[in-house]
């Protein structure tokens, strides 16, 4: 199909649809000295299925604009399996919002506690290279409802924390510190 006669994207899709899960366990050389899951490895998780979840409402590229918040609020031990709940919360014109929850599970016990909370934004770029239009979302569940109520509200603040990154980034030297 040629870039020309490939329909055109839906006006909506719900979230349900760009909805992804990713269960893991945790093994000796994931943890740290503290004997908890590294904190970066659960990051690269966090980008990865949030890309994922992207690219299902778009089906098109998408690029990590800004990993907004993550937000480590208990452990990840040893003793436990981790799993990764993500899908479109928001979008923009080309912008899209993705929620993650990670939820710990103790695989001797079985009890289970959010673990992390996450959100990154990503860009939908199109055959040409270029930023695309992106479907609008629908929450239809009351936790998808819970986590887009104020989307807007963290998109104005990702454009004020964006300019003040531009203005220092502006403001800092690139030479080397050796000459």
């Amino acid at each position: 199909m040629s870039e020309s006669s490939q329909p055109a994207a839906p006006a909506s899709k719900y979230c349900r649809e760009s909805r992804v899960f990713k269960t893991g366990r945790v093994f000796p050389n994931d943890v740290n000295n503290h004997q908890t899951l590294f904190g970066g490895k659960l990051m690269s998780n966090i980008d990865e299925v949030a890309s994922i979840s992207a690219m299902r409402h778009c089906r098109c590229n998408v690029v990590t604009a800004s990993t907004d918040s993550v937000d480590f609020l208990s452990p990840i031990r040893p003793t436990d399996s981790f799993c990764f709940e993500s899908f479109v919360s928001w979008t923009g014109r080309t912008s899209i919002e993705v929620f993650v929850k990670v939820i710990a599970e103790n695989l001797y016990s079985g009890e289970r506690t959010v673990a992390a909370t996450s959100f990154l934004t990503f860009v939908a770029i199109g055959p040409d290279g270029r930023p695309a239009p992106v479907p609008k979302v629908v929450p239809e569940t009351d936790e998808e409802k819970l986590v887009s109520d104020l989307a807007e509200e963290r998109s104005e603040q990702r454009k004020v924390r964006r300019a003040a990154s531009k203005k220092l980034a502006g403001q800092l030297i690139t030479t080397k510190y050796w000459e």
